[in-house]
């Protein structure tokens, strides 16, 4: 095998708290529809798509899980310093996010939180 792109599809219960959620967090859009909203992350531009639940469950024919009660998956995203570590989790808390693990150490080198968007899905934010 040899992909030319990656990217993640998740389920969330309402499109419209989503898009607010990850706008305020400074997420770029790549567009929009009835079904899903759509991000782009980073550098390399990688692409979150977050369906209707019961869309991508029907198209996929597929169970996702329940994330207010499991992790799914969880991403990292890469902070540039401790104190940028604390300010975003200052923006998530702000958005409507919830804080899981508040900015800490995690071992010599290692500094970020954890923190769930609106529908479960957990981040994990670090700098090292």
């Amino acid at each position: 095998m040899n992909p030319k792109k990656i990217w993640s599809n998740l389920a969330v219960s309402d499109l419209d708290r989503t898009t607010k959620f990850y706008t305020e967090l400074g997420f770029r859009s790549n567009g929009s529809s009835k079904e899903l909203t759509s991000f782009f992350v980073g550098d390399d531009d990688f692409v979150i798509h977050f369906f209707l639940k019961d869309i991508i469950e029907t198209n996929m024919k597929v169970k996702f899980a329940d994330t207010k009660n499991a992790i799914e998956v969880m991403f990292t995203l890469s902070a540039e310093s401790k104190d940028q570590v604390d300010k975003w989790a200052k923006e998530v808390e702000k958005a409507g996010g919830k804080i899981i693990s508040k900015p800490e150490e995690f071992g010599e080198g290692y500094y970020g939180f954890v923190f769930a968007d609106p529908d479960g899905h957990t981040f994990n934010v670090f700098y090292m």
